[in-house]
């Protein structure tokens, strides 16, 4: 029989569960994809403003993105082999696909689709950033026989 007290002492003994390496990887790099893109709307603020040096910032800019979502990409692959989690590879390769999308259609100047779309992107960006520094980016743990 399972009573309460043998509930607590057993979650009391377990370690609680810590960030691994590759987790503060994860972790920093969707800072850095956080703090790149929300330039991305100040640089073409400057272009609209009147100032074309403000487009070279912007497009510099989502090549800087870009390469930071890879690097997130390759991290949450890293965090998926090594911890078990596959969510955050799902989220950064949502968020790397609409960052190509977006990309594209900015060099082709579809406005339509690549305002709209950068606003998405920022906001996805952002909650994926909270997502990975809201818990700890650890393997999952099982229950034990008796903790059931």
């Amino acid at each position: 029989m399972v009573t309460a007290v043998n509930d607590t002492r057993a979650a009391a003994t377990r370690p609680a569960p810590r960030t691994r390496p590759s987790g503060w990887v994860l972790r920093s790099l969707t800072a850095a994809h956080l703090l790149a893109i929300v330039g991305q709307p100040v640089f073409a603020g400057v272009y609209l403003s009147g100032d074309f040096d403000g487009l070279r910032l912007h497009a510099l800019g989502a090549d800087v993105v870009f390469y930071i979502g890879i690097a997130q990409l390759i991290a949450a692959i890293v965090v998926w082999v090594r911890l078990g989690l596959a969510w955050p590879f799902a989220a950064s390769l949502v968020v790397l696909a609409a960052e190509t999308v977006q990309y594209l259609a900015g060099m082709e100047g579809a406005l339509w689709l690549h305002l709209p779309l950068g606003v998405l992107t920022v906001a996805g960006i952002a909650l994926l950033f909270v997502a990975v520094w809201r818990r700890p980016l650890a393997r999952p743990v099982k229950p034990e026989a008796g903790d059931e």
